[in-house]
């Protein structure tokens, strides 16, 4: 493995000689093979290494044999060692963020500390050939656009601090695995006779990562393309490229246009390739911190050429054609609309005209209940012969089923981009003065039908 990893060193310009490279090792095969194969480059190179480990403190006693590991391995190289434990649970929790994120979130945060505090130049991570082939696939499952499929870079830059603060330092990241493949890695380990630790939740097919890497990966792989892994990491190469050919053109593209806060001057748009007229959008949006996905974005471009006078946007946000200008604003509050308020009986049914709506209550038997989906009936023993139906008002909270606390409906809202406008008249479902159910969401929790709870009850809501 040590000439491909030199060579891929070398090609991408990851280290300098003099390089002080921060090494993070979790203790599992790829970090461990990172570090050997850097120890055994070091002298080559020119460059200084020390080693960081985060305990990330969810296995127990299985996470500090993991520290304790790490730590034997950096003393056995007399290499300097860092190290931090975190609750990454606690702070997914409170950040409603999933375990995965959290983690991820905590650990770059952590390495660029202690790289800045520590004057490291940079901070080498275990990213393989195969994480690259996996990263591309998820996103493109997710949707994801040509930076999406770009997928890992050989390197990026991290920036300590707030934004605008003095006293921002950078700290550059290096992948130099990234074009080893996981089965290289193990047979190198092999070779050096050098053990590793075994994370048992890399098995865990709960996490969306592994059902990909255990699961649909090897299937795609026997089933419709045997070389499908390095096709997924060929078209990330091919997708960088076209990343940093769009960000200089868009990078000119707005300057000429140019801007102002909250306005983009839209005279040339218009003329511009039909690719180029969403990056520029795309990229406008971004700067104002608005997060869009395709279908804001196309609309706002479409606003933006004349076909549409006006879109709404994710925070309240609002994006209007004034003259030859586009325009990002939160709009002036609207007169409150009228409400309403409907008894409902269980079963039963109720029109909406409000709304062009019907709401109807459908019993399920146990026997048919297991076949839903989590969160989607109420527990029809809990529900007694009659519930009220309202639309939404300010201050609304809900506690969505499966998650650990109530939250506003209107940051629910938010987070599925519900648009300010149907918010007024969104019909949620009370039992006196808890809302059990409203569109588009899963049922309240202390209501939520679980197996063993007997029937079920299915609220619908239908166009009339």
């Amino acid at each position: 493995m040590r000439d491909p990893v030199l060579r891929h060193l070398r090609q991408v310009g990851l280290v300098a000689p003099g390089d002080r490279v921060l090494v993070a090792v979790s203790g599992g095969a790829d970090s461990v093979a990172l570090l050997r194969v850097l120890l055994e480059l070091r002298s080559e190179l020119g460059i200084i290494l020390g080693v960081a480990h985060l305990n990330h403190g969810l296995r127990g006693e299985n996470s500090d044999a993991d520290q304790a590991f790490v730590a034997e391995l950096a003393a056995r190289y007399r290499l300097e060692f860092f190290v931090e434990r975190v609750r990454v649970a606690e702070h997914a929790e409170a950040k409603r963020m999933g375990l995965e994120s959290a983690g991820r979130k905590l650990r770059y945060e952590w390495l660029t500390k202690v790289a800045q505090e520590n004057r490291f130049d940079a901070v080498a991570t275990a990213h393989t050939a195969d994480d690259q082939a996996e990263t591309v696939l998820m996103k493109f499952l997710r949707g994801a656009g040509t930076r999406g499929l770009a997928g890992i870079y050989p390197q990026m830059v991290r920036v300590s601090g707030e934004k605008g603060q003095t006293g921002q330092a950078k700290v550059r990241f290096i992948r130099p695995l990234l074009s080893t493949a996981r089965s290289d890695i193990e047979a190198y380990l092999a070779s050096l006779e050098q053990p590793w630790r075994e994370d048992e939740s890399n098995r865990d097919h709960r996490f969306r990562r592994n059902r990909i890497r255990h699961e649909l990966l090897p299937l795609l792989e026997r089933e419709y393309n045997p070389s499908f892994r390095q096709t997924l990491i060929e078209t990330a190469e091919v997708n960088r490229g076209e990343e940093t050919f769009w960000r200089d053109l868009i990078n000119d593209t707005l300057n000429q246009l140019g801007t102002s806060e909250r306005q983009l001057l839209l005279r040339p748009l218009g003329e511009m390739a039909l690719a180029l007229q969403r990056r520029v959008v795309k990229r406008f949006l971004e700067q104002q911190t608005i997060a869009c996905d395709f279908q804001h974005v196309e609309a706002v471009r479409r606003c933006a050429v004349g076909e549409l006078s006006r879109v709404e946007l994710p925070g309240d946000w609002v994006a209007s054609r004034e003259g030859d200008c586009l325009t990002i604003q939160r709009p002036h509050p609207h007169p409150p609309q009228l409400g309403y308020m409907h008894q409902v009986a269980v079963p039963g049914e109720v029109p909406l005209p409000e709304i062009g709506c019907t709401l109807r209550i459908v019993p399920v038997p146990a026997a048919f209940a297991d076949e839903a989906e989590p969160g989607t009936l109420l527990r029809a023993d809990l529900m007694g012969c009659e519930l009220w139906l309202r639309n939404w008002q300010p201050g609304d909270r809900y506690h969505v089923a499966y998650m650990s606390k109530p939250q506003k409906l209107k940051t629910l809202f938010q987070a599925r981009k519900i648009a300010a406008s149907e918010r007024p008249l969104w019909p949620v479902l009370l039992k006196g003065t808890d809302i059990v159910w409203t569109r588009d969401l899963p049922v309240a929790d202390a209501y939520c039908w679980r197996p063993g709870d007997g029937d079920g009850l299915r609220v619908e809501c239908f166009p009339t």
